[in-house]
This record gives structure tokens, sequence and C-alpha cells, in this order.
């Protein structure tokens, strides 16, 4: 059995789905089962248990007969202390959930530009720091992926990406745009998930996700505008400007940007070495003119 925490966000569901197209038997904790996307996963065949990070009781339910674990639960935007208990201290108790039930497997969502250097720079990287080094010192077999920004059709940053190229009159890019990322394609992520339960070369070891495409946030607006057949300008928003539109949107339940993310833009390239994942996993990510054509599509 497969306890898959985070089951239900962005990239949770290509996971999920690509374990149960193999006929993985999958168990999702979940915070509500009456959800639709709960109801979704039920649908494919998941055992549906309820229960929530910050509970160390429900963790202990979940992890009950459990062989493995997927855990891909993370927040995008909050304040410290709450990155400390649904990220960090969760980690920490699942973890030790996990070591009770006897997991002999342990694969781990972190992301790329997680490291020592980093970890102090904000929450965010705090947490995955934290977690990483939580799975690390189990003694539980884990791997650990770091992907770059996960593109997909229905979700992440990409159709906001779209939007703006096919809607604004002019495209804003934060800063110089000349920093550097490597997207990756959701079911591509999933992909290696699902296969690292079973690839015992992958033990204990961590991993960079990214596509083939390395590029600049300058020239990822322009390959969007030549997929969508836009003839945009581009204008480069300054970070401080940015910054103070970022402060007034973090007043919002589901603000679009946050301080914290314009400084990890900010703070280096964010692409890593991805031959060691293809190598070990066979997973050959699609190209970003193929997932812009795919994003676009209909």
């Amino acid at each position: 059995m497969i306890l898959v925490t985070g089951g239900t966000g962005f990239v949770g569901p290509k996971i999920v789905h690509a374990l149960r197209a193999e006929d993985a038997p999958v168990r999702a904790l979940v915070r509500d089962p009456s959800s639709s996307s709960a109801r979704t996963l039920s649908a494919w065949g998941c055992e549906l248990v309820q229960g929530d990070a910050t509970d160390p009781e429900s963790l202990r339910g979940a992890t009950e007969g459990a062989d493995s674990v997927v855990h891909l639960i993370a927040l995008i935007a909050g304040k410290p202390e709450e990155y400390e208990r649904v990220m960090s201290q969760g980690t920490r108790d699942l973890v030790a959930a996990a070591k009770e039930a006897r997991v002999s497997r342990f694969v781990l969502m972190s992301a790329l530009g997680t490291t020592e250097e980093s970890k102090d720079l904000v929450p965010y990287y705090r947490s995955k720091w934290d977690m990483e080094q939580t799975v690390k010192a189990s003694g539980i077999e884990y791997v650990i992926f770091r992907p770059s920004f996960v593109f997909g059709k229905d979700g992440g940053v990409l159709p906001t990406f779209l939007r703006q190229v096919k809607y604004s009159p002019v495209t804003p890019v934060p800063g110089s745009g000349t920093r550097r990322l490597q997207p990756i394609w959701v079911d591509d992520v999933a992909a290696f998930f699902a296969r690292s339960l079973s690839t015992e070369e992958a033990a204990n070891k961590t991993f960079d996700l990214g596509g083939p495409d390395r590029l600049t946030w300058n020239e990822l607006y322009e390959r969007i505008r030549r997929t969508l057949g836009k003839r945009r300008p581009t204008v480069h928003v300054p970070m401080g400007l940015m910054r103070a539109g970022a402060a007034l949107a973090e007043k919002l339940p589901h603000p679009p940007v946050t301080r914290d993310q314009l400084t990890m833009l900010e703070n280096a390239d964010n692409v890593g070495d991805v031959d060691p994942a293809i190598g070990t996993f066979g997973v050959h990510p699609i190209s970003l003119e193929e997932q812009l054509r795919r994003a676009a599509a209909g």
C-alpha cells in the first residue's frame, strides 16, 4: 500500500493517476473525503483516509499497513509559523508515524533551489530544507525529488502566464527577466514519482527534475507569444515596484505573488542537472515547445 499526502493538489492527482495506471494500491490522506478532488481519487480506486498533516494521530492511522509513503504537502504562501507547522513539523510527525509502521521507502517532493545556502532566505526554503533533513535522518530508505517550475494545462503557474500574454496589452516581466528556469511538464514529474517506488538504484538519493530547455524569463515569454501567435510588448517591472504590489496582494486570501516568491526569483537561476534522474528512471521529459503546445490547445 502506498500512502500519498497532498494527492488533491496540482501535482498530486497526476502522481496518483500514474500509480493507479500501474494498478498500484494507493491510500490518499485527505482533509475532506466529500470534496470533488477526493471523490475523483476514490473513483480511480484509491482508499481515502481522513486526516491532516498537522494531526499526528491521523498520520499514525494513515501510515498503518503502508509499505511506502509519497509526501507532497507544501504551502505556497503563508506565515513562517504556518510553514513550520504544516511542512516542517508535519513531516517530522509523518516520518515518526512511518517508522512506527515500518514503511520501507519514503519519497519526498522538495524543490529546486533548496540548499543549505538558501535555507535562511525565505520560510519556504527553510521548511523544504527541514523536510529533506528529517527524511534523510529517519533511517527509512528514501528518494528526494527537487523539481524546477512544474507546468501543466490545468494548474500551476503556466495558465497565468498564458492569460497574461493572451489578454494583456503588454507582458509584465519581473526585473530584468534574465534569470533562468527549466520547466518540467506535470505528467513527467508524475512518471518520475511512479518509478521511484520500485527503482532500487534510486535509494537514498536526491534528484533534480527539469525539462530539456534552460531559458530566461524573457525567452519564456517570447516562446509563449510565438505559441499563441501574439505580438505583445514586454515591460520589465522593477523589483521594488513588484514588491510593493506583492505586499498589497498578500492581504488577499490567495495572493497571485508574494514578496517571498520574488525573493526566490531573484536569488538564483532555477536550473539543475537532470541527467542523473533521466539515467536512473528512464523518463525523458518533453520539450518546452511541446509543453506550451499542450497547454495552449483547446
